[in-house]
């Protein structure tokens, strides 16, 4: 078993349970990755519903979760034809973290038509891009890999900030690990905030709330983004996210709220 699923792993322990483990692999500084806890959660939302690919999914984060195990519980709200929606919230030591709220579908059953009027960024090659660099206090750079334009890396790498609030460029898993719908969930929070592109890979930038909406499941292969932060105001952010399959299929796109904290 590949490390994200390993460490995404869910167990069922009651009718509206599930419990699991959040491992230090996907930790920013000692805490546990938004996406990453996302995944998981949306894990179990998928084991409770008839419906088992997350469509739209909503979190908001109310307290910081760490490494070790965690309970799940899971309330359906409604199982449709063709969508099942459920609210999940998950807990350690008794205490609320995070609350979740999602629709679910058969990503491969939906008919209709097709517009696509944003175009994925046109990004050098995977390995033309820069490797952001691996952070012995960050896991997380360590199995995911992130790859930018060199002219977006430098803010990164101790050059001077570009201050466009913009990444666009690869990430894929370092190990090559296949990736499933859930995955997407990690990789929607996966990049640095790039409200970095302003003052350098400093201070803390915690997650409020994430939403992810998603329109196909991942393929073989690095996946194209795009992060961009355009506001700061007293400290609080979004960044909006895109991600799209590396032959221009778009595979979801997400929003966040978060506070930048200077150090």
């Amino acid at each position: 078993m590949t490390s994200f699923l390993s460490d995404s792993a869910i167990k069922k322990i009651a009718d509206d349970r599930w419990s699991c483990l959040l491992g230090e692999r996907w930790c920013v500084g000692p805490i546990p990755n938004g996406g990453y806890v996302m995944a998981i959660v949306a894990r179990a939302m998928s084991a409770a519903l008839p419906h088992k690919d997350p469509m739209s999914i909503n979190g908001f984060y109310l307290a910081a979760t760490q490494v070790g195990p965690a309970e799940i519980t899971v309330e359906v709200l409604r199982k449709g034809g063709s969508t099942s929606f459920a609210t999940a919230r998950i807990y350690q030591l008794g205490a609320l973290k995070a609350q979740f709220t999602a629709s679910f579908c058969d990503l491969t059953q939906l008919k209709g038509e097709t517009q696509q009027l944003r175009e994925p960024p046109a990004v050098p090659a995977f390995d033309d891009c820069v490797r952001l660099p691996v952070v012995k206090e960050i896991p997380l750079t360590s199995y995911v890999e992130q790859r930018v334009l060199p002219g977006q890396a430098q803010c990164m790498l101790g050059g001077e900030p570009s201050g466009k609030g913009l990444f666009q460029g690869w990430v894929d898993f370092a190990e090559r690990e296949e990736k499933d719908i859930f995955s997407l969930l990690l990789f929607a929070d996966a990049l640095p905030p790039p409200v970095f592109t302003h003052y350098g890979p400093t201070g803390w930038v915690p997650t409020i709330e994430l939403t992810v909406q998603l329109r196909a499941k991942p393929g073989a292969g690095a996946l194209r983004c795009e992060f961009n932060t355009l506001n700061l105001t007293d400290g609080l952010m979004e960044e909006d996210g895109y991600l799209w399959s590396a032959d221009g299929r778009l595979l979801a796109i997400s929003r966040q709220t978060a506070k930048f904290r200077l150090a």
